[in-house]
């Protein structure tokens, strides 16, 4: 069995981590920080590029750690349009989109540039692996109440997908075979239905929909949004960071840790408990709308994510889904070593890389 030697990279907002892989093995790992007041200097995400370059060559060297005989680059990606599931080389398009982050500005762009930079200076393949911009929904799913306002998939869509390909292989199976709820409960929190290897439906982490979660609000009526909006009360970016940033556990709590509320709940903190089993509520509720969607063909229910440690969490939530499947517990995040997965299986033949056109997969429907 050939163990190739994979650099995987997933820059965020003030670090990069980063990880050598020998097969699916990790043999180091490191995430790198950046000094937010120099992060601060660049006008462009992208001008960041050599800043973060030369931060990772130096971990690597004190780490005595080499990029000579890496046989693949694996990047995150981003601000790409939206586009199916898989591993895509990086060619120039890609490129000219991860640049100028095309569709959002977000450090993750960052990625792609820096794999395709050390695979042509130490050779290898260039990859990016299930971005953020994987939009696997069907067309129904799209659809909202108010035309022109459409649903759009914006989720956890690299862990999402490799738990449902370790879940297939533990089970023998594959993936593509596999109807699946896959709840990434974090920061953030997707819950998804996996229909034979597609995404078809999520909650939106991003526009505000789905559960509450530590930072961010999830669904809501829209009538009292609206009246928050224009009370001048609130700036417009004030309201903007209640969706993803200062709403959920933090607007009710004043904490996105998870662990600080349960330690309120010991202390007999009611109105943390309640807040705490309305998120688990949420979650539960939104998976049984997926079970929905999959026409109650579902094979499991699996909860991913760091909360999914929190056995409290987890047996909330056997009790209110295990009437639809077996439940089953992959708590933590395979980030970096889904990258390294996808890479390999391309280099090993067993996955076609796909090709970055640049074309979205869903551009809006036509007009009435």
């Amino acid at each position: 069995m050939n163990l190739y030697k994979v650099f995987t990279i997933n820059p965020g907002s003030t670090s990069t981590k980063i990880a050598m892989f020998e097969g699916e093995k990790a043999v180091f790992s490191k995430n790198v920080s950046h000094d937010a007041v120099k992060l601060s200097e660049f006008k462009e995400i992208s001008d960041q590029f050599d800043y973060r370059k030369e931060m990772i060559l130096k971990e690597l060297e004190e780490a005595g750690q080499t990029l000579e005989g890496v046989a693949a680059f694996s990047a995150r990606g981003g601000g790409l349009v939206n586009i199916e599931g898989g591993v895509y080389e990086i060619g120039e398009k890609l490129l000219e989109h991860a640049r100028i982050g095309y569709t959002v500005k977000h450090p993750a762009t960052l990625g792609a540039q820096l794999a395709d930079a050390f695979a042509g200076e130490y050779g290898g393949k260039a990859f990016v692996v299930n971005p953020p911009d994987v939009d696997e929904f069907t067309d129904v799913a799209r659809v909202t109440g108010l035309k022109g306002i459409y649903r759009e998939s914006r989720i956890h869509a690299l862990n999402q997908k490799e738990i449902g390909i370790r879940f297939g292989k533990k089970r023998g199976k594959r993936y593509e075979d596999l109807n699946l709820i896959i709840c990434h409960i974090g920061g953030g929190i997707s819950v998804t239905a996996h229909e034979k290897g597609r995404m078809v439906d999520s909650n939106d982490i991003a526009n505000g929909d789905g559960p509450m979660a530590p930072t961010r609000c999830g669904q809501l009526p829209v009538k009292d949004v609206i009246g928050m909006c224009f009370s001048g009360k609130y700036t417009e970016k004030e309201m903007r960071d209640k969706v993803t940033k200062t709403g959920g556990l933090v607007d009710h709590l004043h904490t996105s840790d998870a662990r600080a509320v349960e330690e309120m709940m010991k202390k007999g903190d009611h109105y943390a408990k309640l807040i705490y089993d309305a998120m688990i509520y949420q979650i539960g509720k939104t998976a049984g709308a997926m079970a929905a969607v999959l026409h109650g063909k579902v094979d499991a229910v699996i909860l991913t994510g760091g909360i999914s440690y929190d056995p409290y969490v987890v047996g909330s939530l056997k009790e209110m889904l295990s009437f639809l499947a077996p439940i089953e517990e992959m708590a933590g995040e395979f980030e970096m070593e889904a990258l390294a997965a996808g890479a390999i299986r391309v280099l090993e033949g067993k996955e076609a890389a796909k090709t970055y056109t640049g074309e979205p997969v869903w551009n809006g429907f036509p007009p009435a």
